[in-house]
């Protein structure tokens, strides 16, 4: 499929779409504690995107085509609000309370005048164990070390490569069944990102394309599996995940990260 290519003027205005996702994370940080709902955090999320006169994209999204020859329902929350061992598109429940020691993956989407901002962080709930926080530590080095690699004249395989080598040197795995991808008018445009692969393959990363990078780390195997609501994808051997997940654009002068 063709990219499309973004302009200074859009990347702006994607810009300002991830600014206000940072600012989205910077004021859920304050409300994660312990004996919080998972709603709760989805509720705040929803009325400060709507108060800057964006509209939460995630809510109501269906997937497209192929995915949804099972007539999955529509997403119901603000945020994927993933924990622990949740990889991604956990569904905010009124009755999931944080604990001490939990883990919480926090997806953001939202559009503003017209443009999409996406972003990703996993956050601490109080003091997590040692094991947990190296987890963390790695998920984001990853992110970084993909982000690293997203210049002119790079391929989106040099991506993947890195974070697969630096995942699993650890110890860890990477998700492969879900990706990076574009963003712009869209939630989800070409190019796929995935993180994993061989250096030197895959699309030519030319400026111009604006995408996710979004690794999820396994603390234990890289398999998952699907719950019956269609959507929360958990670890199938129950341990922990982290994603960190950054929208950027790429620039003759290297990438310009959106989502802070």
């Amino acid at each position: 499929m063709p990219i499309t290519l973004k302009s200074p003027r859009q990347i702006e205005l994607l810009r300002e779409a991830g600014r206000l996702v940072r600012e989205t994370f910077d004021l859920l940080r304050e409300h994660i504690r312990p004996g919080v709902t998972t709603a709760e955090i989805d509720s705040i999320a929803e009325t400060f995107i709507r108060s800057r006169g964006a509209d939460p994209i995630y809510k109501g999204y269906v997937p497209p085509g192929r995915r949804n020859t099972r007539n999955i329902p529509p997403f119901p929350g603000t945020i994927c609000a993933s924990v622990n061992d949740v990889i991604c598109h956990g569904i905010p429940s009124k009755k999931e309370r944080l604990r001490q020691g939990d883990i919480i993956g926090v997806d953001i989407g939202l559009r503003l005048n017209g443009w999409i901002g996406d972003a990703c962080e996993t956050f601490p709930v109080g003091e997590v164990d040692d094991a947990t926080q190296h987890l963390l530590v790695t998920a984001k080095r990853c992110l970084d070390l993909g982000i690293e690699q997203a210049h002119v004249g790079k391929t989106l395989g040099d991506i993947g490569a890195a974070i697969q080598r630096y995942a699993e040197g650890l110890g860890f795995s990477v998700v492969r069944e879900y990706t990076g991808h574009g963003v712009g008018r869209n939630l989800h445009e070409d190019p796929t990102v995935l993180h994993y692969g061989e250096p030197g393959t895959g699309r030519k990363i030319l400026a111009g394309m604006v995408f996710t990078i979004e690794p999820m780390i396994n603390a234990g195997g890289a398999e998952t599996k699907l719950e019956r609501d269609d959507w929360t994808v958990r670890t199938a051997d129950g341990r922990r995940s982290a994603q960190f997940e950054h929208s950027l654009a790429i620039t003759e002068d290297g990438p310009i990260l959106l989502t802070v």
